[in-house]
């Protein structure tokens, strides 16, 4: 049960962190409102929560995939690098939202690709069952009936 609730945990923040970045341009005005008008009242805030930091995602997965101080070391700059050009692409303004949810797809995919490269084969199973479990969250949430079915990895478009 607990592996369970960490594998829904950390599909979240993959998924928040892909949420995040198509809803760039909703963000950017929630963080920088006028100074007469709040989120609260211009509507802008959609009750979209932030990625959650590196740290606190190194210390996610080292306590689910019980992750050596070697993998650890391995991990924190993909995460660094994976928040840093999500940010990059949540403040680019000149692409479309289109677009930037396909450059949020190839980043997240790029940093599932590198994390799994650092896992021995046991945590890349529990790593993939977290993933199956959060998409499978997903599309329950969006009411996801005319969806891929939850054991599907996202396709990029």
């Amino acid at each position: 049960m607990r592996n369970k609730f960490f594998a829904i945990a950390l599909g979240g923040m993959l998924a928040l962190s892909a949420n995040a970045a198509l809803n760039a341009q909703d963000q950017t005005q929630a963080q920088n409102p006028p100074q007469d008008q709040t989120p609260a009242a211009t509507g802008q805030q959609h009750g979209h929560r932030r990625p959650m930091d590196p740290d606190r995602q190194l210390a996610h997965l080292t306590k689910t995939l019980n992750l050596s101080a070697d993998q650890q070391t391995q991990i924190k700059p993909i995460l660094l690098d994976r928040q840093q050009k999500m940010q990059v692409l949540w403040q680019d303004q000149s692409l479309s939202r289109q677009d930037r949810r396909s450059k949020a797809i190839a980043i997240q995919q790029d940093t599932k690709t590198k994390l799994e490269a650092a896992l021995n084969d046991q945590q890349k199973q529990q790593f993939d069952q977290m993933q199956a479990k959060m998409q499978a969250r997903r599309q329950h949430r969006v009411g996801g009936d005319n969806q891929a079915p939850p054991s599907s990895a996202p396709q990029p478009e």
